[in-house]
């Protein structure tokens, strides 16, 4: 039984690869840029903006399940497009699909959004993901669509990252009071993902955290559990600057948590 893991290189895809492993999968993963050290998977080079390369690896693997963890940022070709290809292939060679999307799908303009919200992304990566949204569910109908948060854990998060080099000074920038998210553990994420690709779950799913809280206050969170000095953390209103984006965004996931073993915890509890 073969779980084929797209953007395994990636933050999310490694922890996805790590899980699938220890459970006893056998785990394929595709790489743009290089393959994550350790022996869990057998690695792939794909450019996913290159269909054939992708529906060739799909035919020759016959995976049982493929989780699709990629980021191609606001790159329609690879977020958008590609996704789409990666759509065609499975619904070609009747894979089983889970396809991890974003709340940069929506505005913001309700706040609170459930799964039976519409897009109404206000960011390119937001229209790609939306787009990848639609071609997916249309394609491969009982595909598993995951929108998630921000993603936290060691280092390897980005978000984490931003923390430590604002709060050592060696980078500049804010974190602001007013743009709110719901984070997700990358443990917490992975291990529902790998839950619903072995259900017979299909349609739209949000997997965030518990707890919203702003970009400032996972800081200090994050700042706290690292030992670093919270205080150091420069403090801005977003509202204030020419960003585009949502400013408050909260994945409402109690549907989808009811379904589950896995307990998608707030950050409040993680950190």
């Amino acid at each position: 039984m073969t779980v084929l893991v797209v953007g395994g290189g990636g933050f999310l895809g490694a922890e996805l690869v790590r899980q699938a492993s220890a459970a006893g999968h056998r785990v394929a993963a595709t790489f743009a840029t290089r393959p994550c050290d350790g022996p869990e998977a057998t690695w792939y080079e794909v450019d996913l903006r290159v269909g054939d390369r992708v529906e060739e690896i799909v035919a020759s693997l016959a995976p049982c399940v493929v989780i699709n963890a990629s980021s191609g940022g606001a790159d329609w070709a690879v977020t958008a497009d590609g996704s789409v290809r990666m759509a065609m292939a499975v619904a070609k060679y009747g894979c089983r699909l889970v396809h991890v999307s974003s709340d940069a799908v929506f505005s913001g303009a309700r706040v609170h959004y459930d799964e039976s919200c519409r897009p109404d992304p206000v960011t390119p990566y937001g229209a790609a993901k939306a787009a990848a949204e639609t071609g997916i569910r249309l394609l491969a109908p009982d595909a598993v669509v995951a929108r998630t948060s921000l993603i936290i854990g060691g280092l390897q998060s980005e978000h984490v990252r931003l923390v430590h080099d604002l709060a050592t000074g060696s980078r500049s920038g804010a974190l602001f009071t007013d743009d709110i998210r719901c984070p997700v553990h990358v443990g917490d994420l992975a291990a529902a993902l790998l839950e619903l690709a072995f259900t017979d779950a299909r349609g739209m799913h949000h997997l965030a955290g518990t707890d919203a809280v702003s970009r400032h206050g996972l800081g200090v969170l994050i700042a706290e559990r690292d030992g670093l000095d919270a205080s150091r953390l420069p403090k801005g209103l977003r509202a204030g600057t020419s960003l585009a984006g949502a400013l408050d965004v909260r994945l409402d996931s109690r549907a989808t948590q009811a379904k589950l073993r896995t307990t998608l915890r707030g950050v409040h509890e993680f950190l």
